[in-house]
């Protein structure tokens, strides 16, 4: 497939159609995007960076792709993307009508994609999980329930011994260790085995990338020792998502990841930015956290296997 390269096919009441060009999709999307941005920002922030960065830069892997579910008068009544660069590169699917989502796992079946995930809003990513899994002779198991939050109104805690501060390019090795480590130890806390990977895929230039940007801060202790790590996403659509939110586990229950999410989020509240994060269900901990931080729930959200 090359970039740009599109598809089209029709089930019932809806249309699919695919796009390799993040820049065709943002243009296509956009309005949909804008009208709901806490629940599309995982979806508007990867498409916003990939396109800024020229996506692959060349041939696009087999994944790599985004669709619009479009109504039968061609307005946007939804979207997805495959984009997750680490394995199965799950399908992520945002709200969209029952046929749509139904018309979405038909289309990837005829074109003889594997799907070997599919993540997102409820019901709609389980409709195309369980309609894909029918079609393949496949079973559907769920693997993390995640909770899409909004702060609503900002509860300061107490702040522990130190500082916030932005990371700077020497932070850079350990903060990519850090992000590496975050996934792991939230599967753990959600008694969990193993998580994303995405760290697998996650480099130091990435990482510069993102500090360069001003979204990535740590907690400095009383002796300017490093504790914690909060990551954010550059805004899109007046709406930033935060984290990842790290302390290492020798470190943890002192305060610093409630102070610093609460800071960094009070920063964007500053200049007019909604902000918005993502919970696992089952890690009682960070539930806890960002509830007490004013944080409210949006939706349930599901990630799934396919076999």
């Amino acid at each position: 497939m090359t970039a740009g390269a599109r598809w089209l096919t029709s089930a019932m009441t809806s249309s699919i159609e695919f796009t390799t060009d993040p820049e065709e999709f943002l243009g296509g999307a956009h309005s949909h995007l804008a009208a709901e941005p806490v629940l599309t920002t995982v979806v508007a922030t990867v498409t916003a960076r990939l396109a800024e960065r020229g996506a692959t830069g060349g041939e696009d892997p087999p994944y790599r792709w985004w669709a619009i579910a479009r109504d039968d008068a061609a307005s946007v009544a939804g979207v997805a993307m495959r984009t997750a660069p680490f394995e199965p590169h799950p399908v992520y699917v945002l709200p969209m009508p029952d046929d749509a989502a139904v018309a979405l796992a038909r289309a990837l079946h005829e074109r003889g994609e594997e799907v070997g995930g599919v993540n997102g809003a409820l019901p709609a990513s389980r409709l195309v999980a369980e309609e894909y899994a029918r079609l393949a002779g496949g079973e559907v198991t769920d693997h993390e329930h995640l909770r899409l939050f909004e702060l609503g109104e900002l509860v300061l805690p107490p702040a522990p011994p130190g500082r916030l501060r932005p990371a700077t390019r020497v932070d850079a090795e350990l903060c990519l260790a850090w992000f590496r480590d975050f996934e792991t130890a939230a599967a753990e806390q959600a008694g969990r085995p193993g998580g994303h990977r995405i760290g697998e895929s996650f480099t130091l230039e990435d990482m510069l990338a993102r500090i360069d940007d001003g979204v990535v801060w740590l907690w400095e202790d009383g002796s300017g020792e490093p504790v914690h790590l909060t990551g954010a996403n550059v805004p899109a659509n007046g709406v930033t998502r935060i984290g990842p939110v790290y302390t290492p586990q020798e470190l943890r229950g002192r305060g610093y990841a409630g102070r610093t999410v609460a800071e960094v989020s009070r920063g964007y509240l500053e200049q007019g930015v909604r902000c918005c994060l993502f919970t696992d269900q089952a890690n009682p901990t960070s539930n806890r956290i960002y509830q007490a931080l004013g944080y409210e729930p949006v939706v349930d959200m599901v990630a799934m296997l396919l076999s």
